[in-house]
């Protein structure tokens, strides 16, 4: 059987129309090179192709696709090939492309056509006797396009080839967009010689960016594929001399390297291309895949800052768990996945606050942030499903470990881990203040509420605290929460659906209820000094 990716075929026979409306070889270009080298090696390491590609308007990439489908179908017998496409019109488009391929074959290489029309190539013999099409029937491969939106679309075939196009635009249609795409990819076998492109601009957090960060992450076999818009040499225009450039623009050049040319091509197509607005430049033209995905307009935090930042984010040099020990006397032990990081380790005599939120209504996770008050910066977070019993000893001995930090505890839900901490005899719980419904009194109690009066204003603290100071901010996890916590119909801030805002809250918390903690290193007696340095090493013993 003729291989599935083969660039003599492409190159060789197939035509295309240029920009300028001329017919002519298809030459691969930078960006085509690059998709093409991901599905040739997983051809030749003996795998289906599975490719998710986060593109830049007018690249390529569905060129190539429809060229390699199209080699599929016009070369080997009985390929069942589909491409999905977001609108009609583009539904047309790709058939033309197709169409063409097969007109400007050379005669040798085109094979026995059957039907042209309704968007369907079918590769057989179009005699209507049964004898010769026994004799002679082609490939018997088919080759169809349609638009997303109709109902079973590919359920009822089982395929070799599929391109999902635009998928980040597919109308939901009556199955719901996520239903019809997974009933076309349940009719792909896993078998080598098969082949599945999605590609799309980005469309906001939707499916297409869950299903492209499942593949970043690797929990699918689908390889994601992201090509910059400076990566295209075409994306350049002269300079004239003596061009100033904005303090923006310089950070922009010397962050990807860009060039002059680069940068006044860039100037000229916000200006012409994107209505005069940057953030619809970052999503059409991405320089990184987070700057694809940004949602100009209806975030909380400032996206483009909170893109910039979560790219500058390290890994931890540390993350782990306490194991637990009677008295609370807990021993950290490292694990590479673990889910507390430490990015700063606890600073003598340093004050240090922890914000935490509990998996109450629409939460899954348990989560804290921990903060230096001193600095304000980030020095740790927490995040995971636990039991609230767990997350109690969790938080108990994250407290410990940052000397006794101010903890503050949602407590919207569950009175529980505030209570066991008290019983536990943490002592530096939040306390606020409630009147007491009977008396009339005002009474302190345990943990923090969130509600109408607490949550604007710890969200709005921390939306101002991270305009002023993203360098603060560590955990690329929170970051990602942030990109995705927008204002909904009733501009209440919220994560979209589907995504989390846990580790936002524990960050609100924790910058709300700071006042509550000394913001000045303690000074520590030289009689108390010697024994703080042995309980240190004590510790960092214990660590190893």
């Amino acid at each position: 059987m003729n291989p599935l990716i083969a660039r003599e075929y492409i190159e060789g026979a197939l035509k295309i129309r240029s920009k300028s409306g001329q017919i002519v070889p298809f030459r691969l270009n930078r960006a085509q090179e690059k998709l093409y080298a991901v599905a040739l090696r997983q051809q030749q390491a003996g795998k289906p192709v599975r490719i998710i590609i986060l593109k830049a308007r007018q690249l390529g990439f569905s060129t190539l696709t429809e060229g390699l489908i199209f080699h599929a179908c016009a070369t080997r017998e009985n390929v069942n090939a589909l491409i999905v496409t977001h609108r009609e019109d583009a539904t047309a488009n790709l058939f033309r492309m197709s169409k063409l391929f097969y007109d400007e074959l050379s005669p040798p290489l085109r094979p026995m056509l059957k039907t042209s029309n309704a968007q369907e190539l079918v590769f057989e013999n179009p005699s209507k006797s049964l004898r010769e099409k026994e004799r002679r029937p082609g490939l018997r491969s088919r080759l169809r396009c349609a638009t997303a939106g109709g109902k079973g679309i590919g359920r009822s075939d089982t395929l070799q080839c599929v391109h999902i196009s635009e998928y980040a635009f597919w109308p939901e249609g009556a199955e719901g967009k996520a239903a019809t795409l997974q009933g076309i990819l349940q009719a792909v076998p896993a078998m080598p010689g098969t082949m599945v492109v999605i590609e799309s601009t980005a469309n906001g957090y939707d499916d297409f960016k869950a299903r492209w960060d499942a593949a970043v992450a690797g929990e699918n076999d689908f390889e994601a594929v992201f090509f910059a818009w400076y990566e295209n040499p075409e994306y350049a225009m002269p300079t004239v001399p003596g061009t100033i450039w904005s303090p923006d623009e310089e950070e922009l050049r010397a962050r990807y390297g860009l060039t002059e040319e680069q940068m006044t091509w860039r100037r000229w197509c916000i200006a012409n291309n994107c209505g005069g607005s940057a953030d619809t430049f970052r999503q059409e033209y991405p320089s990184n895949p987070d700057e694809a995905f940004l949602h100009s307009g209806t975030g909380v935090f400032d996206n483009a800052l909170v893109e910039l930042r979560r790219e500058l984010a390290a890994e931890p040099p540390d993350r782990g768990r306490f194991v637990w020990a009677e008295g609370g006397e807990s021993v950290w032990e490292s694990d590479p996945r673990g889910e507390i990081k430490l990015f700063r380790l606890p600073a003598e005599g340093h004050p240090y606050v922890i914000g935490a939120d509990t998996a109450g209504d629409g939460s899954d996770w348990f989560t804290a942030y921990v903060l230096d008050n001193s600095t304000g910066e980030q020095v740790a977070s927490l995040r995971r499903q636990y039991s609230e019993s767990e997350f109690v000893r969790q938080i108990y001995a994250l407290g410990r470990y940052y000397r006794w930090a101010l903890l503050a505890v949602e407590a919207n839900f569950s009175t529980y881990p505030v209570m066991k901490l008290q019983e536990l005899g943490y002592p530096n719980q939040y306390t606020r203040e409630r009147e007491d419904t009977y008396t009339g009194q005002l009474q302190r109690r345990y943990g923090f509420k969130t509600d109408r009066q607490t949550r604007p204003r710890a969200i709005a603290t921390l939306v101002e605290v991270f305009s002023n100071h993203p360098q603060w901010f560590r955990d690329a996890e929170l970051l990602g929460e942030m990109l995705t916590f927008c204002y909904n119909e009733d501009h209440r801030p919220e994560a979209l659906a589907g995504h989390h805002d846990d580790l936002v809250m524990a960050a609100a918390i924790a910058y709300a209820v700071r006042h509550q903690q000394s913001s000045q290193p303690a000074v520590i007696p030289p009689e108390k000094k010697e024994k703080l340095i042995e309980r240190l090493r004590r510790d960092q013993r214990r660590r190893r």
